[in-house]
């Protein structure tokens, strides 16, 4: 028996009648009665307790979160197929505390996207582009920088590993060469739990304003 179950509040109604008020012959009558009230009230107490739990975030469950997460979000932060509760509810989490508009925002939101690292080339860095008395060599270190460049910048995304589909080989390999015995097909980049225009607008949902993002996404 728990508390606001069917049992608990039957127990606690038969507390408040007085026994003596009702025959012995009707005992079964009386449990019958208390039985079908308790059913009642317990189902509004279930209930109650569910729409308590719905009033915060942190609690959430269910349509709710996916209400929640329109709310604040619209269709940029949507469930994925199969996508449990906690999980969801740390995504919202997630995005509604997420860093935005500087460069570690950009490196941070595709870690937790891909999983990978991506690689951020900015013109009119220093640290990026090297210079006097700075890592710089041509082909080994460094980048070519320019003034005319400014609040522009270059950004190499990763796709997932493992990403693709199964016994299909690349475009190029060997494996999948034509009129061998192979098997070959051309199919979407995008094929997977995330597509390159997931991970476009992650670079847009936290681009600083008044910047233009270069993006280009490698396997």
């Amino acid at each position: 028996m728990a508390t606001g179950d069917q049992a608990d509040v039957q127990q606690r109604l038969g507390a408040l009648v007085p026994w003596n008020w009702f025959p012995v012959a009707a005992a079964s009558l009386y449990t019958g009665i208390l039985a079908g009230i308790a059913s009642a009230l317990s189902f509004i107490y279930t209930l109650l307790a569910y729409i308590r739990l719905q009033t915060r975030i942190a609690t959430a469950t269910d349509g709710w979160l996916d209400l929640i997460a329109w709310d604040f979000f619209g269709p940029n932060l949507i469930r994925q197929n199969g996508q449990s509760d906690p999980s969801f509810l740390a995504s919202i989490r997630s995005a509604m505390f997420r860093e935005r508009n500087t460069r570690n925002a950009v490196v941070s939101i595709l870690e937790d996207l891909t999983g990978r690292t991506p690689v951020i080339y900015e013109p009119w860095r220093p640290a990026d582009t090297g210079g006097y008395g700075i890592a710089c060599g041509y082909g080994v270190a460094g980048a070519y920088g320019s003034q005319l460049l400014q609040q522009q910048a270059f950004i190499t995304a990763y796709r997932p590993q493992g990403q693709g589909v199964p016994n299909i080989a690349g475009y190029g390999d060997a494996p999948a060469g034509y009129s061998v015995g192979s098997q070959s097909e051309y199919v979407s980049s995008d094929v997977g739990g995330l597509t390159d225009a997931d991970i476009y607008a992650a670079v847009n949902s936290v681009r600083p304003c008044c910047t233009i993002l270069w993006v280009q996404i490698l396997s």
